[in-house]
Order: C-alpha cells, then sequence, then structure tokens
C-alpha cells in the first residue's frame, strides 16, 4: 500500500457514520464538480445548472431550443421571457416523457419549480419538478423539526415514514414535514401548508415555529444532479400532542429520543439520504453533536453548508476565464 492509499483509507477509516452520511449527500459536490464532465447550463447569459453528459445527447436533438457547444447548453436567447423559455421547455420535456427517456420523469407532478442563479433573483423560466435534476437547477424546500421536551425521555423529535406509494423514496424515514418550494409559494407559506398536510399542526401550534437557518448540499443520484437548500424551522410541540397525515404521504410517525446512539441508529439506509443534514444540522444545533463526540466537527458542519449560493456564479467565471465568452 502506498502512503496516499495509506493516507485515504486512514482518512476513510475515523469518519463517524454522521460525516459518512455527509459525503453521501454531498456525493456531486465532493466528487462529481472536479470531474468538470458536465456543461453549464445557460439561460440569458447566466448560468443557472449544469447538464450532464446522458442529458445533453437527448437536448442536443432540439437544436431550436437548445444551442450545444463543448462547454454549455444554452437555452435558445430568441425566447425572450419567462413564459416563453418555460412554454419552450416544457414540451420538450413532455416530449422526452411520453419517451420514457429519463427515470426522473416518471414522477411528473404538474407542480414547478423556479430557476434562478440565486434565491433572491429573479426566476427566468419555470420547470416541472421532477426534470430539474436533469439540468442541475438549485432546488428549495421547507422543514419542520417538530421536537418535544419529554418529561422521561428528555429531547425527542418526531420522524415521519414516508408512503409506500410516494414516487420518490417511498416507505423511507424522513423529517416530521418537509415539502418542495413551488412556483408561488413564499417560505413561510410553504411551512404552514405542509405542516398542515402531513402532521395536522393548528396555527395555534406553529406560532411556535421557529427559524433555524438553512442547510445545503449537492448530491448525485441515478436520478440526476440535486443541488438543495432546505429552509429549517424547529418546532416546539406539547408532548401529548401526535401528529396526524391529511394527504395520504406518511405511513406513520415516531417520536424518538433525540441521542447520538439513538439517531446513529435512525439515520440508517431506511432513512432518505437527503434528509439526513436537517436531523445533523438539528443534533448539532441543540449540542447532541458536539466537537467532544464528533472528531471531525467542522468539516462536518460545512459540509451541511455547502455554498451553493455563490456556485453557478464561480464556474461562470472560470468559463469566461477560460476564454469563452458568456454568449458563446
Amino acid at each position: 500500500m502506498n502512503d496516499s492509499t495509506a493516507h485515504a483509507s486512514h482518512h476513510h477509516r475515523t469518519m463517524s457514520k454522521f460525516l459518512k452520511l455527509a459525503h453521501k449527500f454531498n456525493s456531486f459536490y465532493l466528487n462529481g464538480l472536479q470531474k468538470k464532465e458536465c456543461r453549464a447550463f445557460i439561460v440569458d447569459g447566466i448560468q443557472v445548472g449544469l447538464v450532464q453528459a446522458t442529458v445533453t445527447i437527448e437536448l442536443s436533438r432540439y437544436p431550436n431550443v437548445f444551442i450545444v457547444n463543448p462547454n454549455s447548453v444554452t437555452l435558445n436567447p430568441a425566447f425572450r421571457d419567462y413564459d416563453e423559455r418555460s412554454a419552450n421547455i416544457e414540451s420538450v420535456l413532455k416530449e422526452m416523457k411520453e419517451k420514457k427517456l429519463f427515470v426522473t420523469l416518471k414522477g411528473w407532478r404538474d407542480e414547478c419549480y423556479e430557476v434562478r442563479t440565486m434565491f433572491a433573483d429573479q426566476p427566468l423560466l419555470k420547470m416541472d419538478r421532477s426534470a430539474t435534476c436533469l439540468f442541475g437547477i438549485c432546488n428549495y424546500g421547507v422543514d419542520i423539526n417538530g421536537y418535544v421536551n419529554h418529561p422521561q425521555k428528555g429531547l425527542c423529535i418526531w420522524l415521519q415514514q414516508r408512503s409506500l406509494t410516494k414516487q420518490t423514496w417511498p416507505g423511507k424515514w424522513d423529517n416530521m414535514v418537509a415539502g418542495g418550494l413551488s412556483v408561488g409559494n413564499s417560505v413561510i407559506h410553504t411551512a404552514h401548508k405542509e405542516g398542515e398536510e402531513e402532521a395536522s399542526l393548528t396555527a395555534d401550534l406553529m406560532k411556535n415555529l421557529q427559524s433555524a437557518g438553512t442547510v445545503s448540499f449537492f448530491y448525485e443520484s441515478e436520478r440526476g444532479l440535486f443541488p438543495d437548500t432546505e429552509f429549517v424551522f424547529d418546532l416546539e410541540l406539547p408532548p401529548d400532542f401526535v401528529p396526524r397525515n391529511q394527504d395520504n404521504e406518511v405511513e406513520k410517525f415516531e417520536l424518538v429520543t433525540a441521542s447520538v446512539r439513538n439517531c446513529d441508529r435512525n439515520l440508517s439506509p431506511d432513512f432518505k439520504t437527503t434528509s439526513c443534514p436537517v436531523i445533523i444540522d438539528f443534533l448539532i444545533r441543540h449540542g447532541i453533536i458536539n466537537p467532544e463526540n464528533e472528531p471531525r466537527f467542522p468539516e462536518l458542519v460545512e459540509l451541511l453548508h455547502v455554498p451553493l449560493q455563490s456556485l453557478y456564479k464561480k464556474c461562470d467565471n472560470l468559463l469566461t476565464e477560460n476564454g469563452l465568452s458568456k454568449a458563446e
């Protein structure tokens, strides 16, 4: 074994389960980005995503919609506004869905996400949420950690098991409440809407809702690329409250003691990978995971906050520095 292999295996051996998970939900951030195998997805002169080679091949069949270059895929600049861009992309996606080209499109939801570089930017177009991973579009979601200061068990957290019929991650364990930020819905409205639908959280209970920042990560799966930012909320609930689901998307709920050992066990392969960051973040903020029991604590914390808001801007600058003008 040479030095670098020895170093790498030692490096892996000292990873806690939490850190291994952080590497998993950041699989693209840590491994895919370096490979530079994807092309920048450009809309209106701005990079908003990344396109993998398998997707580029299909998009190149629509030269009137997508202009494919060695380093980029550009949405035809002849489409001047939000509606025109959205309609043209949708017609291509619907055709690709009919042809069953990409597994992710089987989950077509007729629910759209906005496409923009940074959260505060004006959206350039909208796209069905099942398709955004084909273009590496930054997604946004809202998560509520429902927790209880239990008289006997101490700090506990509610988890849900996803419905067995859900299109993504069926039957996996998940945060108490989680939902995507779809077109026309604000962060706080989404929190209230999802809270009511998924867990029967009343307006009265939601008065205790506390904003607790965001987590961000960049995951890759067989479905595509997922640069994801979740707006996180903590909600202290009374010990006698039991969440009840109203939209048939949840199998059951369970109250779990928030201890390292317990969460180590619960964040198993039975847990939705992309929901793990929210739980790990909760455990860090409540002092359950700390520098005493997590030797690589700073690394773990950083991997919950990867810089997605500036990521494509940086890539943009590289494209320009490499002698490619933005318009190419």
